[in-house]
């Protein structure tokens, strides 16, 4: 059995307004983050990894303007002449510099010229009766693609040269000494969901899944834990590393996670401009999958599966059912979970106590995404919805999933069931893990 999140109950003038404070909250967190730079640095390319912001700016309004002005809405199209422009598919990254694009002005011109014919549309469609807009699914999928695009913005500032351009204030530092692992009892589950209104595709239907006993890390792998790793000689012993792994250690050079460099007896790095110490006590943040399933390894133990994530997450042992978040139902609040850009780093290991999953694993949602052992592909009964470009062409062996969002994730683009997913080797992205262990398997001293 599933927990579910009924918007319906909110009557449709609640649903309204939700939406409304939702579509708005969204739009400030783009401004700040597009208004926090001169209009120079908005318009260069600070990675070939990474759009231009101004790119990210635009883009977020065509989508707006595809999905609910013209197909919600019916209504004629604003900007047809940019719509190749600002498709995902049609540019590489790398390319998107050279392209006519809209200047700053212009694009927050036409953000605000869509927003105007949205929130008028909101004000009369009926919001029932048809698959896209029922409990306002439509404008749940906007709020969800302009909040990821928050977060890759926010990615995009973490590559920039210069001095930072934001600030925040620490995350919290009250945490609990926890055991290094805790132990989830085998079973089935429900994995996915077929009732949470705005999930989106690849997180349906809803399944049984039985799961083995595992055990699970309390916490995401630490900074200071991660420095043993590379004192003990981890980047240059081929034996904790994958064959494709330890192929792409050597073409990159790698060393150490994104963004660290030694500075004689410490390791230091840079977050949003500032350098400072690798805080030990923090997730380590910035390692793609080969170099966190290395770690794993030489720790004794693995990356979990995507299956026994979500079991670890959301499984209820005393109600057998699963919930939406490791809590509980309620959306995410402030001491649940790190989430929104709020603290723009990861919290101390052990912090965020009322955000605890039943099996006692703390920050499994927010703090930092976690790479998972398993390849993205669609849940048994998948269809697509509304498009296949959305999930159903990334599925296959290429990508690992991630589960459980970062410090730059949205609470609302997370939630127990939402799956990411990404290259092995992608290390901008804000992404760090937790390990896993078979009983019987034998874990480092």
């Amino acid at each position: 059995m599933e927990n579910t999140q009924n918007l319906a109950d909110l009557g449709i003038e609640g649903l309204r307004s939700r939406v409304a404070a939702e579509l708005a909250r969204t739009r400030r967190r783009s401004a700040e983050l597009t208004d926090a730079v001169d209009d120079e640095d908005l318009v260069k390319q600070h990675s070939p990894l990474m759009s231009p912001l101004v790119w990210d700016l635009a883009h977020v309004g065509s989508q707006e303007e595809l999905w609910l002005v013209r197909d919600v809405g019916g209504a004629a199209a604003i900007r047809p002449d940019i719509d190749d422009l600002y498709d995902a598919f049609q540019h590489a990254r790398s390319d998107r510099p050279q392209l006519p694009l809209l200047g700053p002005t212009e694009a927050r011109e036409y953000l605000a010229t869509v927003r105007s014919k949205v929130f008028d549309l909101l004000d009369r469609v009926p919001l029932e009766g048809r698959r896209l807009i029922e409990q306002a699914f439509a404008f749940g999928m906007i709020v969800q693609h302009e909040q990821q695009h928050d977060e890759t913005m926010l990615a995009t500032h973490q590559l920039r040269d210069g001095p930072p351009a934001l600030a925040a204030d620490p995350p919290p530092s009250d945490v609990d000494v926890l055991p290094p692992e805790v132990l989830v009892p085998g079973g089935p589950f429900t994995m996915g969901t077929s009732t949470e209104p705005w999930a989106l595709d690849n997180e349906r239907p809803a399944h049984q899944v039985h799961v083995d006993d595992f055990f699970i890390d309390s916490t995401p792998v630490t900074g200071g834990a991660y420095q043993a790793f590379i004192d003990a000689g981890g980047y240059h012993d081929p034996t904790w590393w994958s064959e494709a792994g330890w192929a792409y250690r050597q073409r990159a050079d790698l060393r150490a996670p994104r963004f660290w460099w030694r500075d004689g007896d410490r390791w230091l790095r840079r977050r949003f401009g500032h350098v400072e110490p690798v805080p030990a006590d923090e997730p380590v943040v910035h390692v793609s999958f080969h170099e966190a399933e290395a770690y794993a390894a030489w720790a004794g133990k693995r990356l979990p599966t995507e299956q026994e994530w979500e079991k670890a997450a959301r499984f209820d042992p005393a109600s057998g059912r699963s919930r939406r978040y490791p809590w509980g139902d309620d959306d995410p609040r402030p001491e649940h979970a790190n989430l929104g850009g709020r603290h723009l780093q990861p919290a101390p290991a052990g912090a965020y106590r009322d955000g605890a999953a039943p099996c006692g694993a703390r920050q499994l949602i927010g703090d930092v995404w976690e790479w998972t052992a398993t390849d993205f592909l669609p849940y048994p009964g998948f269809s697509a919805f509304p498009y296949r470009e959305y999930s159903e062409v990334f599925f296959g062996p290429d990508y690992k999933v991630l589960r459980g969002g970062s410090f730059g994730t949205d609470a609302a683009a997370c939630r127990g069931t939402f799956r990411n997913w990404d290259y092995p080797i992608r290390r901008q992205i804000f992404a760090g893990f937790r390990c896993a262990r078979t009983p019987g398997q034998e874990e480092r001293d």
